[in-house]
């Protein structure tokens, strides 16, 4: 089992203090790395779970800490205040996410030119909208985000500086676009059709790699245990084959955005 180390760092977006979470193998250098924007729960146990998981795979992982001060709400009537400020203040939310990823990127362990968005529900609507507006991210998967949540234009992407593929780590990264994954369910209110229609013109305008992938008979959250027991099963539910479904996918993707450090064995294509 690979030992990991990690520690809190503090950081700040304009007068408002946060808590981030670095999570990385003990001793790495820097290293490809997942910016991780929790839930609408904030950064709490699953948030650090996931952290620690995808440490465990050989990534530094920065949990930024949008709601600061490691505010975890308890209930949705916390929760939708929180989400409306971001949407209601675009700005302040870029700002968040932005002071986030440049914490992110301070830290030794951290590889500035390859650093991916990842985030479930808000923290996926999260490392979207940074990217349509700039972050310099070279890729962002999100699972089951609340595409109600993100509107206008997207930009054109910031070229990306991900790694070379194997076999070539001499040589200089090849500049390529940002890619996106998207895991979603294909009943999710929050994720209509329309609004996937909408997202995937966005991407193609600006000119982003992307890519989608549906789960039948699956609602929004369906990768957190808590939406078992939620009293809107057909808006909020569990789904476990699916969540693992789409924590095989998240991790394929990562290995794939950084061929040189993490090749296929041979004979797999």
């Amino acid at each position: 089992m690979i030992d990991l180390e990690t520690r809190d760092i503090a950081y700040r977006s304009g007068g408002t203090d946060m808590l981030g979470l670095l999570c990385a193998p003990a001793g790495s250098a820097a290293a490809p790395t997942v910016f991780l924007v929790h839930d609408a729960f904030g950064l709490g146990g699953e948030t650090v779970e996931i952290a620690h998981r995808l440490a465990s795979q050989g990534f530094a992982v920065f949990a930024a800490d949008v709601w600061s001060g490691r505010r975890q709400p308890a209930s949705p009537a916390e929760v939708g205040p929180l989400i409306g400020g971001m949407v209601g203040d675009r700005a302040e939310w870029h700002a968040r996410l932005t002071a986030g990823l440049e914490a992110a990127i301070a830290q030794p362990e951290v590889d500035p030119r390859a650093v991916v968005g990842l985030g479930h529900c808000f923290g996926g609507s999260s490392v979207l909208e940074l990217l349509r507006g700039g972050g310099a991210l070279c890729g962002a998967i999100a699972i089951h985000p609340g595409l109600d949540l993100l509107a206008g234009e997207w930009r054109a992407p910031a070229v990306s500086t991900a790694a070379a593929p194997a076999g070539a780590a001499a040589a200089a990264p090849t500049p390529r676009a940002p890619r996106v994954l998207i895991c979603a369910g294909a009943d999710d209110p929050m994720a209509t059709p329309d609004q996937r229609a909408d997202l995937q013109a966005g991407l193609d305008r600006a000119g982003f790699e992307w890519e989608l992938v549906l789960y039948s008979g699956t609602v929004h959250a369906f990768t957190s245990p808590h939406a078992a027991h939620s009293p809107e099963p057909h808006v909020f539910n569990y789904h476990p084959e699916n969540a693992a479904r789409a924590g095989r996918a998240t991790l394929g993707y990562l290995r794939e955005l950084f061929p040189a450090r993490f090749p296929e064995p041979p004979g797999v294509h």
